[in-house]
């Protein structure tokens, strides 16, 4: 007999019941099971949840009756299905299914030769395909292949989310919004996620499957994808390529033998590509969050992408980032770092290793920055814990503690060799924490789960608590000097602007100041590049007087040392060497970027061919070259993205493309564009596109 789509075609013998076929019932499934996205070419389940299956028994079958005929349901994952293991359970049919085990019921129509029977499985069960096989005394016939996930639905399950909403946002959506830019410029970025793509699931087993634990002893690993802590962890150290065959390669420098950062516009792509070849080059943080958001959703976990800006880098561990200055202003020393941004996920389980208090949104990082047991991954670490500043639990909440609260202090050398600390701050760290909204495309600003308002009397007792520093906080404004900065209104890349520094004396005597003001580009994790703009002066201050000194930033002169990523960091210090008092001020623009007009002409139709028109403005004195517009979109566009290539467009002139394409699903769906030139680069916007049959 031979095998047709879902339809298992078996034979038994003796008393045994002659299964003519097995329908895995996979459209009334997946509907009740939330799996609808996954297509209906295999069967997708979440644990803790019965399913049902039709055995369909042939004419010559003897009858089936409730509690008279005997057999068997096994159950098996892994590469050694092993009962003390969990990954292989034996049961038989019983009156009902039973919520907290493997367990079936069955029941049969009026003829006796269709048997429905319904399957639940364990809420506790590791996750991955399954094969279902029916035992009758010894006689075993294969019913086919089932794949498992974690269950948001399923109050057991340690990945319960009650709110229906927030499931359809953390589990089901597959568009989204990664933020980045500065706390002054937040930007959402649009990304799809597209978990339920054809093929991703098995690729998110895959990855577990090439996690070094799983090599060196897979019973143990398959056994433990039960638990969501241990599979976050996994996936924070697999996402990265570090110390293993993993996701993606992270680089912030060199581009020239890869797929720079900013040009992904979805998942989908680098997981297929990853699963072809090997790691994928190249990745920052957005896009290893990004990844990571897509696996997690894809294996069940409710997960959501999360931008904290002004992110601490605490290389010792002290809980403090340090920065060494010379008397020119220049850095001399020093690892720890704070970057403009930085991004990574939280994921939503409970946490019996740490107690109830714990449960919730736990952080976890697949960007390589620190080891944690000897491996790149950082996580899971309970939210809670970090805002309580409990930096004994695991796993590396100290690390994430100090990305979103540690102290800075800014120290400069004198040429006595004495350090002397001229800036201190207990602010600057940690600042509009952001996450995509629920239901809506709109920025939530989450910095209240992670910490307690900055300044506020909880705050400080947190951070004496987790042994930061012994110090009070600072209340109302020292005398001394003052020096702040002030950004112009219009930052677009192309143009000139002026920016300005203030210092203010609210000494009660004349102080005699040098003054520098300079530019440097600088990339989103805090790495400085070459001056673009500088100006200083020597100024005699007069109690209470304000003075104020311009910079101008040229396009001439920043354009050669920016970054993609549209960031300069202006820094003004002040010395008086008669009281060795300094004060600085630091701020980061960032750029504007020209808007991508989309107009989409012709009805969206399942394969009918629809034009979406694309125009960007091009804002520079200068042509651009090497220009393109490129789509993605899930069911729109295919498993790639679709590019068209334009050429050079002139200064101040407008770049115009048109691309066809025929979307394959119905439904509402997001159409992701692209522009990227020579200079300007990774430029982009998104239209909803809802498809007719």
């Amino acid at each position: 007999m031979t095998m047709r789509d879902q339809d298992f075609l078996c034979f038994c013998i003796g008393t045994a019941l002659d299964i003519e076929r097995c329908d895995l019932n996979i459209k009334g499934n997946h509907s009740n099971h939330h799996t609808e996205l996954f297509g209906e070419k295999r069967l997708v389940v979440r644990r803790g949840q019965p399913f049902s299956i039709v055995l369909h028994l042939s004419s010559s079958s003897k009858e089936f009756k409730v509690g008279e005929t005997n057999f068997m349901f096994d159950v098996e994952t892994g590469p050694l299905p092993r009962r003390e293991s969990d990954t292989k359970v034996t049961f038989s049919p019983q009156a009902s299914t039973v919520d907290t085990e493997w367990s079936a019921s069955a029941a049969t129509d009026a003829s006796g030769r269709t048997v429905t029977v319904s399957i639940s499985s364990s809420p506790k069960a590791p996750i991955g395909v399954y094969t279902l096989t029916l035992d009758q005394l010894g006689q075993k016939t294969s019913l086919g292949q089932f794949t498992l996930l974690f269950n948001a639905w399923c109050p057991d399950d340690a990945v319960y989310m009650k709110s229906e909403e927030k499931r359809k946002e953390y589990v089901l959506a597959q568009h989204g919004l990664v933020y980045r830019g500065s706390q002054k410029r937040i930007k959402g970025k649009p990304w799809n996620f597209g978990q339920f793509e054809p093929g991703i699931v098995d690729i998110c087993l895959k990855i577990l499957d090439n996690n070094p634990k799983f090599v060196s002893d897979a019973d143990k690993d398959v056994s433990s994808r039960s638990d969501p802590i241990y599979v976050t962890r996994a996936l924070s150290a697999m996402i990265n390529s570090n110390d293993d065959q993993g996701v993606l390669v992270g680089e912030w420098a060199e581009f020239s033998d890869g797929t720079h950062p900013g040009l992904w516009m979805g998942s989908g792509e680098i997981l297929r590509q990853w699963a072809e070849s090997g790691p994928v080059r190249y990745g920052q943080c957005w896009v290893f969050a990004a990844v990571a958001c897509t696996v997690s959703r894809a294996l069940g976990i409710p997960c959501r992408v999360v931008t904290n800006f002004g992110s601490a880098h605490d290389t010792n561990a002290n809980l403090v980032i340090e920065r060494f200055y010379d008397e020119n202003g220049d850095r001399i020393s020093g690892d720890d770092s704070i970057w403009n941004f930085h991004v990574w996920v939280d994921s939503w389980m409970t946490r019996p290793d740490l107690g109830s208090k714990f449960d919730g949104w736990q952080t976890s990082d697949p960007t390589p920055q620190e080891t944690s047991d000897g491996v790149f991954c950082c996580g899971p670490a309970s939210l809670c814990a970090i805002k309580e500043g409990e930096v004994g639990l695991k796993y590396d909440t100290p690390f994430i503690f100090a990305e979103v609260n540690a102290d800075v202090e800014d120290l400069v050398q004198l040429s006595t060799g004495q350090f002397v600390m001229f800036s201190e701050s207990t602010k600057s760290v940690g600042c509009f924490i952001s996450t995509k909204a629920v239901g809506a495309n709109e920025r939530r600003d989450i910095t209240h789960q992670y910490k307690y308002p900055e300044g506020s009397k909880e705050e400080r007792e947190v951070y004496e608590r987790a042994q930061h520093r012994n110090m009070l906080l600072q209340r109302g404004e020292k005398p001394g000097l003052h020096l702040k900065i002030k950004l112009a209104e219009n930052m677009i890349v192309g143009s000139s602007f002026e920016v300005y520094a203030f210092l203010t004396n609210n000494c009660m005597d004349t102080r005699n100041c040098k003054l520098i003001f300079y530019a440097r580009a600088v990339s989103y994790n805090g790495k400085l590049g070459d001056l673009c703009g500088f100006s200083s002066d020597n100024l005699e201050m007069p109690s209470g007087e304000e003075r104020r000194l311009s910079l101008k930033l040229e396009y001439q002169r920043y354009e050669p040392a920016i970054t993609s990523d549209l960031l300069i960091q202006v820094s003004a210090i002040t010395f008086d060497k008669e009281t060795v008092d300094f004060q600085k001020a630091e701020k980061t623009i960032v750029l504007d970027e020209p808007d991508i007009g989309i107009k989409l002409v012709g009805e969206a139709r399942v394969n009918q061919p629809l034009t979406v028109e694309m125009t960007l403005l091009n804002p520079l004195p200068e042509p651009l070259l090497s220009c393109s517009f490129a789509i993605d979109g899930i069911g729109l566009t295919g498993s790639k993205p679709i590019t068209a290539t334009i050429g050079s467009v002139g200064a101040n002139e407008a770049a115009k493309a048109s691309i066809e394409f025929k979307p394959t699903v119905a439904g509402s769906s997001v159409l992701l564009v692209n522009f990227d030139s020579d200079k300007l680069k990774n430029i982009k916007n998104f239209t909803d596109v809802v498809v007719e049959e």
